[in-house]
């Protein structure tokens, strides 16, 4: 074997990578993911959709930060594995949002903080933790997307915002309420953050709203208390009788121009679409309907987004990181328009645009 380096052959590292640089609309470059055409997708640090990091740039608009929290589950653990699997299901996610006609990492300006972290032994001290990471990201106006991790951090994230924004608008996409008290005495769970920020003041209980709520519950007090709380409901029965675009008319009828909020449970989705998740429950929604929602909000005052509860021992070919992915994308994508764009933005076949001609 010959010790002679081939000649017209130079190392080749996915450190050296060039990035995609783009102005956006006030000038400014902005730094986008590596350059696929010099390193494979499947090659290089698994950043979300191999963004640079946030300390590789001078600030960022939009931050996307993991939060491998945990300790909040009340039936199948492992959520605090959900962020890498989540970025590591992002590496195929290309630069432009046809369903929103967004280039969203050219218009501003996304960056990827790593992980905030929280004490998996002591679930208030973590709360706390969490709401000042959230607080040190957003301090200077970045708006935060973040990755769970269990839908504890919810109540974190919104003592954040209320303290920027006041009351909150909120979409809740989930199966279940996430209005209960207790459980086995313990005050902050998964289960439990919307009614803890209800008795916080954190909510505007005339904007807020479940989407995609489904499945057995323990009585009919738990649907009196969330009226209580006034929370309206999309169930997921609703969503296939009603439809996406009535779906999309109630819901923006509701949040109106408010601040808004919104935190997305991937077991919103059918077992078949995201079996990675810890309380699965059967007749949920499709992967295409709630990306057709979310997208359909384009324009509302999205302030702060959070995708949680991707547990990756039960996923299966990347189903469900991939699924929460792009729900992340596009939150990020509502972000970059931002508040007060077109409601009807071109997707594909919706208007007289064509792309890749």
């Amino acid at each position: 074997m010959s010790n002679t380096q081939p000649q017209n052959v130079r190392a080749s590292f996915s450190a050296d990578a060039e990035r995609v640089v783009a102005p956006g609309p006030d000038g400014r470059e902005n730094v986008g993911p590596v350059n696929a055409a010099q390193v494979p997708r499947w090659a290089g640090l698994g950043t979300f959709a191999r963004l640079p990091r946030l300390d590789e740039v001078e600030g960022a608009e939009v931050v996307v930060a993991g939060v491998p929290f945990d300790t909040g589950v009340s039936y199948r653990p492992g959520a605090r594995f959900g962020p890498n699997h989540v970025r590591e299901s992002s590496r195929l996610l290309r630069p432009f949002n046809p369903a929103q006609n967004v280039s969203p990492f050219q218009r501003v300006q996304v960056a990827d903080a790593g992980d905030i972290v929280g004490n998996p032994f002591n679930i208030e001290e973590a709360l706390e933790a969490i709401e000042a990471g959230a607080h040190e990201l957003t301090k200077d106006g970045a708006k935060l997307v973040s990755i769970g991790g269990d839908h504890t951090i919810a109540l974190p994230n919104l003592r954040n915002l209320h303290k920027e924004h006041g009351k909150i608008a909120l979409l809740h996409f989930d199966a279940h309420l996430d209005t209960w008290d207790t459980y086995f005495g313990a005050e902050y769970t998964h289960g439990t953050p919307f009614r803890r920020a209800f008795e916080e003041g954190l909510l505007d209980t005339d904007a807020v709203s479940h989407v995609g709520t489904r499945g057995p519950l323990y009585g009919t007090q738990d649907l009196d208390d969330d009226a209580r709380f006034g929370f309206g409901i999309v169930s997921s029965a609703d969503i296939y009788r009603l439809g996406v675009d009535r779906v999309v008319e109630l819901l923006r009828e509701r949040v109106g121009d408010r601040p808004l909020y919104l935190s997305l449970d991937i077991d919103v989705l059918d077992p078949a679409h995201a079996p990675g998740t810890g309380t699965p429950e059967a007749g949920g929604a499709t992967s295409r309907e709630i990306l057709e929602i979310i997208r359909g909000l384009r324009g509302t005052n999205v302030v702060g987004a959070e995708v949680v509860e991707v547990a990756p021992a039960y996923d299966h070919a990347e189903l469900t990181g991939i699924a929460a992915a792009h729900i992340v994308y596009d939150f990020i994508s509502l972000m970059a328009l931002g508040a007060g764009a077109p409601a009807d933005g071109p997707a594909y076949g919706e208007a007289e645009n064509s792309y890749g001609e």
